[in-house]
């Protein structure tokens, strides 16, 4: 019996025009190795708002008189970069949970179950998926508890496993007080690796602590840069991950590396330390220019871009198997979310909903369960 389900979807037109909208779609009977799942939770995490809302200017909203789509403006300038996309109407949502409904003749053991999965399209009533690419989540986990069982856990990790396959002592992560940042704290704390937490506000300090975090810094302090640097240099830290992307956070993170690292020179040398530094953006909170103020940081230092699905393909099959088994025996402890709102499908589409979940705030998560509405 075929399922018949909402969908949302972005679609970019050749004018710069943005539209969500949630489609009928029919999912059609599984084949001998597929499952239809319905979904019960799914996240919206910075690279669901990617494909949702690209480069869009989320003050131009428009919602149409029968509130079923909302658009958006895209500026020009920022429109060469999702040309591919233009025309297509995309099916959002990177992972979620749910249960499995309906199964093919050689997964019929999955009926009634609940998986966890990372498929796309996840805004969704029903996703067909092949039961090879969905996760039996652990006795007595729930679908909201099992939905962020991707992304996020395995970026933590990946950061960690970065960190030790570089040689680096101990890591600098910003914003810190995100789901993920959370998890990288309970991994550092548990795997003895010095962690440097910067956040933006002093709520944001007191969460940390909460933590067990001891090495936490308000970037809006007026101390900021001296105390960066102490850290740094008490810890040995070379590497920094950083979600923020634009301004020039960067730059002060790499420059206080360096300052850290002269303090151990012997000899003065003209190129700066001998120490290699390395920033990280692997997100874009602030979509301004990244600057990188070159003078005084020397020439022993790096910055570049980091994405999940380069790293699992480095570190291969075996080690990707690795973090998933770790993720599944700690789900519900290192690797919880923790969410501030759960929202209908329907909700997404509410223009006040939409501008609190698309100011990507740190510390705030949002949860969507179709099968609410």
């Amino acid at each position: 019996m075929a399922y018949s389900g909402r969908q949302l979807h972005s679609m970019i037109d050749a004018s710069g025009n943005l539209t969500l909208s949630l489609k009928q779609v029919i999912v059609p009977d599984p084949d001998d190795d597929e499952v239809i799942v319905r979904v019960e939770a799914t996240p919206i995490n910075p690279s669901d708002l990617g494909l949702l809302l690209g480069p869009a200017d989320v003050s131009s909203l428009k919602e149409d008189s029968a509130g079923s789509r909302l658009t958006f403006t895209i500026p020009p300038g920022r429109l060469g970069p999702v040309a591919g996309r233009l025309g297509q109407s995309l099916a959002a949502g990177g992972e979620g949970a749910g249960t499995v409904v309906a199964a093919g003749k050689n997964a019929a053991e999955f009926v009634g179950k609940t998986v966890a999965m990372l498929a796309g399209g996840m805004y969704s009533d029903y996703r067909l998926i092949r039961a090879e690419n969905v996760v039996v989540v652990p006795d007595g986990a729930t679908a909201a508890q099992s939905a962020s069982m991707f992304v996020n856990p395995q970026t933590s990790l990946g950061f960690v496993e970065t960190a030790r396959l570089e040689g680096h002592k101990a890591i600098i992560h910003a914003p810190a007080a995100s789901n993920l940042g959370r998890m990288l704290q309970r991994i550092c704390l548990a795997d003895d690796i010095p962690l440097i937490n910067i956040v933006r506000s002093q709520a944001q300090v007191e969460i940390m602590r909460s933590l067990g975090a001891t090495r936490i810094l308000n970037s809006n302090d007026d101390d900021f840069v001296a105390r960066l640097t102490d850290e740094i240099a008490a810890v040995e830290a070379t590497v920094a991950f950083d979600a923020i992307g634009g301004g020039s956070l960067g730059s002060t993170i790499l420059h206080a590396m360096e300052r850290a690292a002269i303090r151990n020179m012997k000899v003065y040398d003209r190129y700066g330390s001998d120490t290699f530094k390395q920033l990280y953006i692997y997100g874009n909170l602030d979509q301004s220019e990244t600057i990188i103020n070159r003078a005084g940081l020397g020439y022993n230092w790096g910055a570049c871009g980091w994405l999940l699905p380069p790293f699992l393909q480095k570190i291969g099959e075996d080690g990707a198997d690795r973090l998933r088994k770790r993720i599944v025996d700690e789900l519900t402890t290192t690797f919880s979310s923790h969410y501030t709102r759960t929202i209908t499908l329907s909700e997404a589409l509410q223009p006040e909903i939409l501008r609190a979940y698309a100011r990507r705030a740190a510390g705030e998560k949002f949860l969507v369960n179709p099968a609410l509405g």
